[in-house]
């Protein structure tokens, strides 16, 4: 029975909001295509917030829905997982969560600063994970290439009488300025800021801050070029330009 209620904790708020939420998902969760996006356009916002209109793709995994806020014209993608504790996930407009990205807030600590917010027309590339015990915040038009990770939680480990996982954590949490890129597979630890523009190679590893409109590649991060300082070829410019998604050129020209 105390396992029960261990799984149910970790689920939901309590058990009328595990039972209304697990009974909305089983409706409505794994309906495939656009009829599925519809309905659960529809029943989900009995159990999360959603402004207006946003598409949910089956098999999307979802837990404490209540704290799950979606702004309009977010897609979720197959097999993401969205884990909302208190704190919370916020994504804003027209973001793109990729299949299989992993939001997991698990602020099962009370941490004050604990959530995850992303800013509009970001990508989250597929397999990416965020974890939020000690707050992420993402700005706007931030890319994430695949299977990078943002942890914002880092385990205590000075006491060798104990084995780590006992000695608690730390976590100060992480942001992303507007305009970032995250390389493919790098991973940025807890309490680092990564500033406007910024660049961070595929593979990295940042463990300190990162400056507006620089580059920094390797294990760990270091800035190789400031774009402000050390600009791009006009050459080079025009061909990144050609690269600009059709969905944001389109926005753009409507501001």
């Amino acid at each position: 029975m105390k396992s029960l209620t261990v799984y149910i904790q970790n689920q939901a708020g309590s058990l009328a909001e595990y039972l209304i939420q697990e009974l909305v998902l089983s409706l409505a969760g794994w309906i495939p295509s656009l009829p599925g996006i519809v309905l659960r356009n529809l029943l989900y916002r009995f159990i999360m917030r959603l402004d207006g209109v946003v598409a949910i793709e089956n098999g999307a995994r979802l837990r404490f829905t209540r704290n799950i806020h979606l702004h309009k014209g977010v897609y979720v993608d197959c097999g993401v997982y969205l884990h909302a504790t208190p704190g919370g996930i916020e994504v804003d407009e027209k973001t793109f969560l990729m299949h299989h990205a992993e939001l997991h807030v698990y602020n099962f600590r009370n941490l004050p600063g604990a959530g995850i917010k992303i800013g509009k027309q970001c990508i989250i590339g597929e397999f990416s994970v965020i974890r939020g015990q000690g707050g992420v915040r993402i700005g706007d038009s931030v890319l994430f290439g695949p299977l990078v990770q943002v942890l914002a939680v880092q385990h205590r480990y000075g006491d060798t009488s104990r084995p780590v996982m006992e000695q608690g954590i730390t976590a100060r949490g992480i942001q992303v300025g507007d305009g970032a890129w995250l390389g493919a597979g790098c991973i940025v630890l807890d309490g680092v800021s990564i500033g406007k523009g910024a660049i961070i190679g595929a593979g990295a590893v940042v463990t300190g801050d990162i400056p507006d409109h620089c580059i920094a590649v390797g294990s760990p991060a270091r800035v190789i070029r400031n774009l402000v300082t050390q600009p791009l070829e006009q050459s080079k410019l025009a061909e990144l330009e050609l690269g600009i998604p059709a969905i944001f050129m389109a926005s753009k020209s409507k501001v």
